[in-house]
């Protein structure tokens, strides 16, 4: 049986959690200011409510405003983006995925960045993975 996934989410919400990871809490006014291309406040407020119905995001009232935090630790997130990425672009194929990244022109690797990998790729075939 398959695991239930959590919600897509859409290019703009993931900005605005990336902007609350970056400053672990903000108002609705401080995701707006940070936002690139920003709509209006009331649109950066609706998109709040979504993430938090989503389980994204939750709220602690301080006086008249609202104080958004993620309720995801930024690394489970990074791990459900990933395998979104992978599932759609590589047919779940993180072979595919590392290929496609070595064969990115404007990345070239450095020796110390092949040496890393090549001790990742090691320690994974060692664990079994």
């Amino acid at each position: 049986m398959r695991s239930q996934r959590a919600p897509q989410l859409s290019r703009r919400e993931r900005q605005i959690l990336d902007i609350l990871y970056q400053q672990g809490r903000a108002t609705a006014a401080e995701v707006l200011a940070n936002l690139p291309n920003p709509p209006g406040y009331s649109a950066v407020r609706a998109m709040l409510r979504v993430l938090e119905q989503k389980g994204h995001v939750r709220h602690q009232e301080q006086g008249l405003r609202y104080v958004f935090l993620p309720t995801v630790a930024r690394e489970t997130a990074r791990r459900s983006a990933l395998r979104h990425l992978l599932d759609t672009f590589f047919h779940g194929s993180a072979e595919q995925a590392v290929a496609a990244l070595l064969d990115v022109s404007d990345s070239r690797l450095t020796d110390e960045e092949l040496d890393r990998l090549q001790q990742l790729i090691e320690r994974a075939r060692k664990e079994g993975r």
